[in-house]
């Protein structure tokens, strides 16, 4: 089916978008007019991937909702024009920690990883944590021990280096040498700037034949974070969320918002207990919440009625959708 194309800017929601079986984002990404076109059309590519993946396991292979947003999340962790997996950005000591989370619409079992150096597809991981173990979260090196046992891809944290992500990090490290201490934020680090943030968290939401709901969300985190720093992406219900009587989300943005303001429960919530749709709902949370107290971000929303909505209070939300009959949306801004 033909891959439509909008990369002008303007404040707007998508949706809501009716048979809709999956939805990926890449997070809030550049800036409009920061990429050139044939760095656009690279993006556009790797979320047109995706969603192709997780469609073909939805209705070739008739996979579950999990193993849609499984699919399509791995696609872009090994895309590195995405900040999560291979192309993650880099911490203030210069190291790609990597987050995760994935959720079942069923009845809300939920898995997450947060701050592993080596695992090479961390939503893989999320997953065996919720399958494998009687756990939710696991961090670190517990996590990267116990993605080995389960038989995951183990690779040497080179594998994860860009030079394109290298040099943002050398950059920030530049400017905070240069700024004088009044000019850092109460943490001591830069303010972040549009041009060079790359929260391109990536993130899926499926719903199958059965009617079963499941959301993930990647991430390498925010450039030039503090080491240690985990954000919502492996947070239930500040990240990620999906519940078969409501919706299936996936976020993005400046996580302490999302952690604080429990964002993703709280779109399900807007579902649940006041009725309204879903392009409502994440409208409410996003701009209505977060934009009034400087929280920058996105989320992507399917319901169980197939109807796909996003919202972002930035310049860019990097997102698309597939239709069960293969249609094929992306778009990098509002509009």
């Amino acid at each position: 089916m033909t891959l439509l194309v909008a990369t002008q800017f303007a404040v707007g929601n998508d949706g809501p978008v009716e048979n809709v079986i999956l939805g990926v984002h890449g997070g809030l990404g550049e800036s409009p007019g920061v990429l050139t076109p044939e760095e656009e059309k690279s993006v556009i590519a790797g979320i047109e991937k995706a969603l192709r993946a997780g469609h073909t396991v939805l209705t070739k292979k008739q996979g579950g909702s999990l193993d849609a947003v499984e699919a399509a999340i791995r696609i872009l962790e090994d895309d590195p024009n995405f900040n999560a997996g291979k192309g993650a950005v880099f911490t203030s000591d210069g190291r790609n920690e990597l987050d995760a989370s994935i959720m079942d619409g069923r009845d809300r079992k939920a898995g997450a990883v947060a701050g592993v150096t080596n695992v090479k597809n961390p939503i893989s991981a999320a997953r065996a944590v919720m399958e494998k173990t009687k756990h939710v979260l696991l961090v670190s090196k517990g996590a990267e021990e116990f993605a080995a046992k389960a038989g995951l891809d183990i690779v040497d944290p080179a594998y994860f280096r860009t030079e394109k992500r290298w040099k943002d990090l050398e950059e920030r490290r530049k400017k905070e040498r240069e700024q004088p201490q009044s000019r850092l934020d109460p943490s001591g680090f830069l303010p972040d700037e549009p041009a060079t943030r790359h929260w391109s968290t990536v993130g899926a939401v499926a719903l199958d034949t059965a009617g079963n709901l499941a959301a993930g969300t990647s991430t390498g985190g925010m450039t030039y974070k503090r080491y240690g720093r985990v954000g919502d992406s492996p947070i239930i219900g500040a990240g990620t969320f999906a519940d078969n009587a409501t919706c299936a989300v996936s976020c993005t943005g400046h996580g302490e918002f999302f952690i604080r303001w429990q964002v993703a429960s709280d779109i399900s919530a807007q579902i649940e207990y006041k009725g309204v749709d879903v392009r409502k709902a994440v409208d409410t949370v996003i701009n209505g919440k977060l934009k009034p107290v400087q929280g920058e971000g996105a989320a992507i929303v399917l319901d169980r009625k197939g109807r796909f909505a996003s919202a972002t209070n930035s310049d860019s939300l990097w997102r698309g959708w597939i239709t069960a009959d293969g249609k094929v949306v992306v778009k990098l801004y509002p509009e």
